[in-house]
């Protein structure tokens, strides 16, 4: 693969890249670049995580090695309780390993890291406190007002959160640092204050977020009228997709249609297969799509209704996660550690 296939590669379906001309040096000099993706361990994870887990995917495909922080220091500044963090640790390394296994990713270029293991040293103790003397208390709140549930009266941990976050990507030598649409004020604040402090600004890659399956933003893992859990089984996730916004012919801030877009059918396409729709013949009959544009295009002119669509995702979703199903069905206990009110 050159250079050329390795960016489309890397690029195709993600929001933006700051910057698209240090990424083709990046490729064109480094054999194996790190990139790394960090997700704070908070609430349970759910199948707008694929959209991620499928992109690092690519990044595999292209030559990259893949680090995943999971961040626990990150979810107790976000308000996990502390005595939870181990637990849900652990949890999340064994349904996000259950992911990449479930869309047939090589995992052996993967590696899991702790925060903690890292973000307690001295080294970086240093340097936090040293960017923290050039960042006003407005940038780094504006950085993460995103992801950090700030409130009406927000503590000093969410004020540190974006100051960690751009620190991490040293510490893990990475050169790319990849995100979700709602960290682009976070990977923003990083390539503006890491030269402040003696450090290189890396490349920062923004992938789009799956919407609510409710119209209410973005799927999240504390929210779990927005999603689809990764341990939900066939009749629950009908019974959700049943109660999606979708409405007849609305393409956009359509949650279902989005899943279909940026999971479903790039999963498909890795495996050269088609989207299949039953349906009764007095409804037009089976269809197949080749591609999202052409399910789009259909469902826009209203030749695909919305319950076909949700009857056929089902089938797709239920089929990505029995693997993940069947990786947790002995490990209860951790699941009930780690979320003992659920």
């Amino acid at each position: 693969m050159n250079v050329d296939e390795k960016f489309d590669l890397i690029s195709r379906n993600v929001e933006e890249i700051l910057q698209e001309d240090q990424l083709k040096k990046l490729l064109e000099n480094k054999k194996e670049p790190i990139v790394y993706l960090g997700t704070a361990i908070t609430g349970r994870p759910h199948i707008g995580y694929f959209a991620w887990v499928l992109k690092l995917s690519d990044f595999l495909k292209a030559g990259f090695k893949v680090k995943i922080l999971l961040a626990d220091l990150h979810g107790a500044l976000d308000n996990c309780p502390w005595e939870l963090l181990e637990k849900r640790y652990s949890y999340y390394v064994e349904v996000i390993t259950g992911m990449f296994e479930s869309v047939g990713a090589d995992i052996k270029k993967i590696e899991f890291v702790k925060g903690s293991s890292f973000q307690m040293n001295k080294n970086y103790v240093h340097d936090l406190l040293k960017l923290s003397s050039f960042v006003s208390i407005h940038d780094s709140q504006k950085a993460a007002s995103d992801v950090v549930k700030f409130g009406d009266n927000p503590k000093l941990s969410g004020l540190i959160y974006s100051l960690m976050q751009a620190l991490d990507e040293v510490y893990l030598n990475a050169d790319v640092q990849f995100g979700g649409r709602d960290q682009r004020k976070i990977l923003v604040f990083a390539r503006e204050n890491l030269p402040k402090i003696g450090y290189e600004p890396r490349v920062e890659i923004i992938n789009p977020l799956i919407p609510s399956l409710n119209q209410s933003g973005k799927m999240s893992a504390s929210d779990p009228n927005t999603k689809i859990d990764l341990l939900d089984d066939k009749t629950v996730i009908q019974k959700k997709l049943n109660k999606a916004y979708c409405p007849e012919k609305e393409v956009n801030e359509n949650g279902v249609l989005a899943f279909c877009k940026y999971v479903i059918f790039k999963k498909l396409e890795n495996e050269n297969k088609k989207f299949f729709v039953e349906r009764p013949e007095k409804f037009g009959g089976n269809i197949e799509f080749l591609n999202y544009e052409e399910l789009e295009k259909n469902f826009a002119e209203g030749k695909l209704h919305p319950m076909d669509l949700k009857l056929s995702l089902a089938k797709e979703i239920d089929l990505l996660l029995n693997p993940i199903r069947k990786k947790m069905e002995n490990k209860k206990k951790l699941i009930e550690e780690a979320y003992p009110n659920k």
